[in-house]
């Protein structure tokens, strides 16, 4: 009995894997179908994003029914309680990953990155991507060094947000409103995308230690600590 029951658990915690690795996947599709203009692969990430979907709801619903069934405590009912809402974290980046395709789709056949930002936009889809497999790794591997790496990581997405807005602000842009407004909701995505893989490394970090990310303090650190 209690087989099946560790079974259900590894089941919930490779279908996060399954799903960070799909999302990771549809970032970088959805990066180059905005850039390549690429209307097929842009429609293929669009309809892709239910795939994410019922990813979620088949995760949800397991999640419930052990704890419903089984009762959890100490690190097994974190390990539920913390797949659902690393679930809820990833199917926001399916819908992130759909809404950079949607833009390439709405300004098909031309690209709705102009020529000198495309280096920085691409530079952002290959940053997520990176981000997102870093997460990967830390879900396969509940490794919480390399959870913690993934916050200072995420400072390299916001400064390449702010040189988009630099760009954005310079009073050179000779773009027009359209493609300001499609660049200010590509950088959102990309931000935002990356915010929630943080997400997911600091809700591994509470599923290790049962300490917040903002409030562990890794054993490097510890050693060098008074009276450590």
């Amino acid at each position: 009995m209690r087989d099946a029951y560790h079974e259900e658990l590894d089941a919930i915690s490779d279908s996060l894997v399954e799903m960070a690795r799909f999302v990771g996947s549809a970032i970088g599709r959805a990066t180059t179908a905005m850039l390549d203009a690429d209307l097929k692969l842009a429609e293929s990430v669009i309809e892709a994003d239910d795939k994410v979907d019922e990813m979620h709801r088949d995760l949800e619903n397991a999640a419930i029914a052990l704890l419903a069934r089984q009762q959890p405590v100490a690190t097994d009912l974190r390990i539920v309680v913390t797949s659902l809402r690393m679930s809820a974290d990833l199917e926001r980046c399916g819908d992130l990953a759909q809404h950079v395709a949607k833009v390439a789709r709405l300004r098909f056949p031309d690209s709705a990155v102009p020529r000198d930002l495309s280096a920085t936009i691409l530079e952002m889809g290959q940053l997520a991507q990176r981000l997102m497999a870093k997460a990967t790794e830390v879900l396969l591997t509940k490794d919480v060094e390399l959870a913690m790496q993934l916050e200072q990581d995420d400072d390299e997405m916001d400064s390449l947000h702010r040189t988009l807005f630099s760009h954005l602000l310079d009073d050179r842009w000779n773009h027009g409103i359209e493609t300001a407004v499609d660049v200010t909701l590509l950088g959102r995505y990309y931000e935002r995308f990356a915010d929630h893989a943080v997400s997911i490394a600091r809700r591994v970090v509470f599923l290790v230690t049962g300490e917040h990310a903002d409030e562990f303090t890794p054993e490097a650190e510890r050693a060098t600590e008074p009276g450590a």
